[in-house]
């Protein structure tokens, strides 16, 4: 029977201690890049398709952006004002954007030609997008009140809403829907639209004094991809619809200190992540709508973006400053589509011309069809206490522990294995007290020590007990027994005393519980 070497026994640390699995995941987008623009970053917005290139909208210009160097590829700056939410479209080809001279323009996002003008709108358009489903359609919203939908290639608009009394700073077309569109307007109502009517189908957040009723801007809008609940924001409070249930607020969220002005999805849309002027992130969980993590800002958010492979965090700030969160994904994470091709490459590679392979691996002869290998074993090399051990050298091994750079848990997990074996005495013995002082302050420095604190007791009974004949002819050794008696002193009188708090504790919080009543 093989030797089986000593097992060490952790000692984890309270998990209120830990951050949870969530909070880890997302701490995991570390090592923030700041890129300084001109002006506030008004919006920036994620390719859909890879490499997931994505689009910061500052001052008078649109910028593409590389993920992996956080370089500018391109710079579209063709506006007659300051632009404004530079979308890119699901096949990363095209860019939709608008400005504050009332234009929606498309550009070619390699060319950077202007493909279309969509001239209409007589105040600032604050929001375009493609849409999802029909990447031919694109949705503006404008200061004039109006929302439309238009019709990229005859530059016509399909669809004019004009419901909203004020300024219309969000919109979004739905994701299960290219007809039902949602927008938030400074009125203060989220309205859903359909495009085959032409008629403002829905109407949330309009007057009241409950909690579904909004008396403070909208300032932005987001639809879950099945199209059944929708989430907004006016002030520091979010506001969840069910639209199912024909628009009735179902939540109503309070978690920022001041205007919540982004609000984006991670991929699976199973968290959403919400800016504010008060410079955090937050996190929540859809299921609960709890907050799970919090990020902090230098500067007042103003955009926010996950990547669709949630590797990057952007948020654009009014400062003008580009943060760029990063994440590591792990190898499991990478795509199916990856691996496969990965797989098909080696296979190819190792199987060109019947067998023949190239390059270093020509040297390796090939092996016979019909030839079996044996699986060639290493056995495990031992710690040197184990070799100790395996050979009954007791005190060798417990002298291997006791040097400064083995971690205590090594050293209490060794000597619990020789009390198994009844050896400990025997390790213990015969020793002067050069050989003794290690043990000593071992027991010293730990015996305060939770973890180890009550075999530390049983260790020091067992020396007092040996050495007792010789204490009074080493002054070393007698000073440190002198100390070990001071420290378990002061020990026992602190627990006294924690002993005496705790019960104090318990009287207040027994007199502030309410009495039952039956």
């Amino acid at each position: 029977m093989d030797y089986q070497p000593v097992i060490i026994k952790t000692h984890p640390r309270p998990s209120s201690s830990k951050h949870s699995a969530e909070s880890r995941y997302w701490r995991q987008f570390k090592h923030p890049v700041f890129i300084k623009e001109y002006a506030p970053i008004t919006s920036v917005h994620f390719s859909p398709s890879k490499p997931h290139r994505y689009a910061v909208t500052a001052a008078t210009r649109v910028q593409i952006y590389a993920p992996r160097t956080q370089k500018v590829t391109k710079t579209i700056s063709r506006f007659k004002d300051v632009a404004r939410s530079g979308s890119i479209r699901e096949d990363g080809k095209l860019v939709v954007a608008g400005d504050d001279s009332g234009l929606v323009q498309v550009f070619d996002i390699n060319s950077r030609a202007i493909l279309r003008t969509l001239d209409s709108h007589k105040q600032p358009v604050h929001v375009t997008k493609f849409s999802s489903l029909t990447p031919t359609q694109v949705l503006s919203c404008s200061d004039d009140a109006t929302v439309k939908l238009w019709d990229v290639p005859s530059q016509a608009a399909i669809s004019t809403f004009s419901d909203h009394t004020d300024y219309v700073r969000s919109g979004q077309v739905s994701a299960s829907n290219p007809n039902v569109v949602l927008t938030g307007s400074y009125d203060a109502t989220v309205r859903l639209f359909d495009s085959r009517s032409g008629q403002c189908e829905m109407l949330m957040g309009a007057g009241g004094s409950g909690e579904g009723a909004s008396k403070s801007p909208v300032e932005q809008v987001l639809m879950f991809p099945s199209g059944t609940v929708a989430v907004s924001s006016a002030g520091p409070i979010l506001r969840i619809w069910d639209i199912v249930a024909g628009g009735r607020c179902i939540r109503a969220l309070s978690n920022h200190q001041k205007t919540v002005t982004s609000l984006a999805f991670n991929s699976s849309a199973s968290r959403l992540l919400t800016g504010s002027l008060d410079q955090m992130v937050k996190v929540y969980d859809v299921s609960s709508y709890k907050v799970v993590h919090t990020m902090r800002y230098p500067a007042p958010i103003l955009c926010l973006a996950v990547s669709p492979d949630e590797t990057h965090i952007l948020g654009g700030m009014s400062d003008g400053t580009l943060s760029v969160r990063r994440r590591q994904p792990k190898a499991s994470e990478q795509s199916a589509e990856v691996l496969y091709s990965g797989a098909i490459e080696s296979f190819v590679g190792l199987n060109i011309g019947h067998g023949t392979l190239t390059g270093k691996q020509k040297s390796k002869p090939l092996a016979d069809v019909d030839e079996l290998r044996i699986e060639s074993r290493r056995s495990k090399r031992l710690k040197e206490y184990d070799r100790f051990l395996k050979v009954f050298k007791y005190s060798a091994a417990l002298d291997s522990v006791l040097r400064k750079q083995v971690p205590p848990v090594t050293k209490f997990s060794l000597i619990q294995e020789l009390i198994h074996r009844d050896g400990l005495r025997t390790a213990l013995a015969g020793r002067d007290d050069v050989l003794l002082e290690p043990v000593l302050r071992l027991l010293l420095k730990y015996v305060a020590d939770p973890r180890f604190g009550e075999m530390v007791c049983d260790i020091a009974t067992i020396v007092i007990e040996m050495y007792r004949p010789v204490i009074g002819q080493a002054p070393l050794i007698d000073s440190l027994f002198l100390r070990l008696r001071k420290k378990v002193a002061a020990e026992i009188k602190f627990q006294k005393e924690i002993l005496k708090v705790k019960g104090a504790l318990n009287m207040i919080l027994a007199g502030a519980m309410p009495s039952a009543t039956i």
